[in-house]
């Protein structure tokens, strides 16, 4: 055992022998890529230059890892002693240039009541302080003239029987102090009279780590002073790559590269010679199609490594040996057709593919051969025969058809593919399908068929992008592209399932600048994330109401993939209520519900179900209007754990879900009442947590004897009833938000109907006490009903205020 720094060693007690364990203390783990160390006691192979004040306090202990590497402990157990006050000062720190440090301790600490006689001077916790200087002339300060940063206690703290068993229960504590203004600074440890080791002290700064991105090199970079601090750092083009305005990423105070923007394009002729230029690879499966005597039909596979979205396609086409003379024809699909082209003639095709990195090489050759015109002809001709009987099997099976409308089998006429052939037979019952042949225009007497739907004309139905083969068609058919170059990203606001959520600016050509909300994909997508991740536009890209959150547009042609929307101030409706408790009058809370009621109606009438409807899904601007949003296909709910209960379909929120969606995954627009009439709740309670804290199972055996959640304080008898009415077992009998929208409108218009509020002396007796489960009626004790609504710990304290029986219980008032 090694000598104290402090002064010669006491000899060694029972109270400090645990210290002498050798093997049992575990060797030094690495730091992490982003943290680097400025000290770091095990590492130091010669002496520390630590003091001790006074000498006979702090003691350092020669002690080796389990790898037997020497390291420096130090330990004071001065418990028998009264009015400890021990300091022990490191050396002179140099921060090397971060505002902003972490300290990382690693501890054993004695349980005093493990202790002989149990001392009651002994503490059980010690005090970590700092004092900046600029130069090594500082350690000699007064004690008052440290800075605090934390009073430090034990997780885990051991006892005499742990000492048989040479059991090392070592706590890990980190602290971190900034911002740091002077070049280095001193820490130093006080002991008032616990029974300690200290086996490590670490010293880092975090910084994000040197990267290319976007063909961007970003350097080391220092993480800021404050802890919510993004720095905002310009990226250096790499070689043979250029770039207008120099890329920029974010560095966080964690150490992390976040919401990149811009980025550098490979020069010309370098796209496939520099590895972080990675362009297309060649396209191999390419197949014929129709082939006529002046062109030919071709379609082709995407890369099998297309590294990065595919912009657009280029083909190149030339007669056979006549290669100088050649045309470039460019596509977006992976089909085309070339015309204009000789009859029995051999052409020759390639086909290379472009991404935001530049085009790939061109695919092998591949030779095709157009008709002669001779076949041609004679094919023309075979085809007379088969049209004509095509033809008259046609007017037949038509004839067949009228008849058997006629003869009365179709006694009415439904909206859909059969409205035409019913219009044949019963004109006068088109009306049914709100269809009128003689407004129509020639335009409207065509049947759209779009993706496998029918569109009838002016009837706006929503279209799910799950049905497209290709979901890029889904997006940019519903959602405008818009280039990277006319959003300004300004500060994160927010973390998404997908990325960062952004607030920023866009200017579009032609109008003004205007605040917006940015999306971002994360760096290293999977391509079913980008889908996922898009699909929420393809969705929101077909609503188009101001009680629905508005989409401007994506960036899907470069990186980061974008969504863009509109701003909303004051963020999620849950948070702004729970910052602005009983800060608005009840006309005021009524508005924000008649807005939701109002986007949900449209997106019923639309054919639209949330599934998660819920405050935190609600977003309100400076204005107070609320609107619907979070229409992602891939949700993370909660961070809760227990807030999501999983089944066979996925993920479902227990709390705010109707009992026919949990049981029977039955998603509807009337269990979409249901979660509304949640979000009642928590407007008027102003985002008190549903159920409290119920377990998720709970929760569901609850509703389904017929529980339901009591009115919230001063909460309005119509209000309430609503609230009621919206959760119906029975789902059919549950209002239709078109009727929830006029019911408060009402409201609104007559004020004196929100004055009569739940009466107070029967809130708890009718909503607590009679409700199915947790009422009084089926409890034979007060504390057995207590326990059943999660409110065991009060039994003593209604026993003491003359609650002791469910009759005394039931006359519960709110005063």
């Amino acid at each position: 055992m090694g000598r104290a720094r402090g002064g010669p060693s006491p000899r060694p007690g029972p109270l400090w022998a645990w210290l002498v364990l050798g093997a049992g203390i575990p060797a030094m783990l690495a730091s992490p890529g982003n943290q680097v160390n400025l000290l770091d006691s095990r590492t130091v192979m010669g002496d520390l230059g630590w003091i001790a004040y006074p000498k006979n306090g702090w003691e350092e202990i020669g002690e080796v890892d389990e790898n037997y590497a020497p390291i420096h402990t130090y330990q004071v157990c001065k418990v028998m002693e009264q009015n400890q006050n021990n300091w022990l000062l490191t050396s002179w720190v140099s921060n090397e240039g971060a505002s902003r440090i972490f300290i990382e301790l690693k501890f054993t600490l004695r349980d005093c009541n493990s202790l002989p006689g149990g001392l009651g001077t002994c503490k059980e916790t010690f005090n970590v302080y700092y004092f900046e200087s600029d130069d090594e002339d500082g350690r000699n300060i007064k004690e008052n003239q440290y800075v605090k940063i934390d009073t430090i206690a034990a997780d885990e703290s051991f006892t005499e029987l742990d000492l048989g068993d040479r059991v090392m229960k070592l706590n890990t504590e980190v602290r971190d102090v900034g911002p740091l203004s002077k070049k280095g600074f001193y820490l130093a440890f006080q002991d008032v009279g616990a029974c300690i080791a200290l086996v490590s002290v670490r010293v880092y700064y975090k910084k994000c780590p040197s990267v290319v991105r976007n063909l961007a090199l970003f350097p080391d970079t220092i993480t800021g002073a404050d802890s919510s601090q993004l720095l905002e750092v310009s990226g250096s083009c790499v070689n043979h790559s250029v770039t207008d305005e120099p890329p920029k990423m974010h560095c966080s105070a964690e150490g992390e590269w976040l919401v990149p923007i811009g980025k550098c394009m490979c020069k010309a002729g370098f796209e496939e010679k520099n590895s972080t230029c990675q362009a297309p690879s060649p396209v191999t499966n390419v197949k014929k199609g129709k082939i006529a005597k002046n062109s030919i039909s071709l379609s082709w596979q995407e890369p099998d490594r297309p590294n990065g979205i595919i912009l657009e396609y280029e083909i190149k086409y030339f007669e056979k040996d006549q290669e100088t003379s050649y045309t470039i024809i460019k596509s977006k699909e992976t089909t085309i057709t070339a015309d204009g082209l000789k009859p029995a003639s051999t052409y020759v095709f390639q086909i290379r593919a472009r991404t935001a990195a530049g085009y790939g090489v061109f695919s092998r050759r591949f030779e095709f051969e157009t008709i002669p015109v001779s076949v041609a002809a004679s094919s023309d001709q075979s085809q007379i025969p088969i049209i004509a009987v095509s033809v008259t099997v046609g007017v037949i099976l038509l004839a067949v058809v009228i008849g058997f409308l006629l003869s009365g089998s179709c006694c009415e006429c439904g909206c859909g593919r059969a409205s035409s052939l019913c219009a044949v037979a019963h004109p006068s019952l088109i009306w049914r399908c709100g269809y009128s042949k003689a407004k129509q225009d020639p335009e409207e007497e065509k049947m759209h068929f779009h993706n496998g739907h029918i569109k009838l004309p002016g009837v706006r139905t929503y279209i799910d992008p799950h049905t497209y083969e290709d979901p890029n068609q889904a997006v940019h058919e519903f959602a405008k592209e818009i280039e990277a170059s006319c959003i300004t990203i300004e500060r994160v606001i927010g973390a998404g399932e997908f990325g960062e959520v952004c607030s920023g600016r866009l200017k579009l050509p032609g109008k003004r600048e205007f605040p917006v909300a940015i999306k971002t994909l994360k760096v290293g997508y999977t391509e079913k994330q980008r889908r996922d991740f898009l699909g929420e536009a393809s969705i929101m890209g077909q609503f188009d109401h101001p009680n629905i959150i508005h989409l401007e547009g994506v960036v899907t042609k470069s990186k980061p993939v974008m969504i863009v929307t509109e701003y909303m101030e004051n963020g999620s409706l849950d948070t702004f209520l729970k910052k602005n408790d009983g800060q608005f009058t009840v006309i005021q809370l009524v508005g924000m519900l008649r807005g939701i009621a109002s986007g949900m109606k449209y997106l019923s009438d639309m054919g639209y179900v949330h599934r998660d409807l819920a405050a935190r899904n609600i977003l309100i601007n400076s204005n107070l209007v609320c609107k619907v949003s979070d229409f992602g296909l891939s949700r993370v709910l909660e961070d809760d754990p227990e807030a999501a209960y999983t089944t066979r379909g996925g993920k479902i929120p227990i709390r705010w879900t109707a009992p026919e969606a949990i049981a029977f995954r039955k998603f509807t627009s009337a269990s979409d009442v249901w979660s509304y009439g949640i979000v009642m709740w928590e407007v008027v309670s102003y985002g008190e947590r549903p159920y409290w804290e119920m377990t998720n199972q709970d929760v569901i055996k609850a509703v389904e004897e017929g529980y339901r959640l009591p009115s919230p304080m001063d909460c309005p008898a119509a209000l309430y009833q609503l609230m009621l009415d919206c959760w119906q077992k029975d789902r059919n009998s549950r209002p239709k938000f078109e009727e929830i929208v006029s019911m408060l409108d009402k409201l609104i218009r007559n004020p004196s109907s929100l004055k009569t509020l739940v009466n107070a002396s029967s809130r708890v007796s009718n909503l607590l006490v009679e409700h199915g489960p947790l009422g009084t009626g089926a409890y034979r004790s007060v504390g057995e009903w207590l326990e059943a609504i999660k409110m065991g710990r009060y039994t003593e304290i209604f026993m003491e205020n003359g609650y002791s029986s469910m009759d005394a219980v039931a006359q519960v008032t709110l005063e």
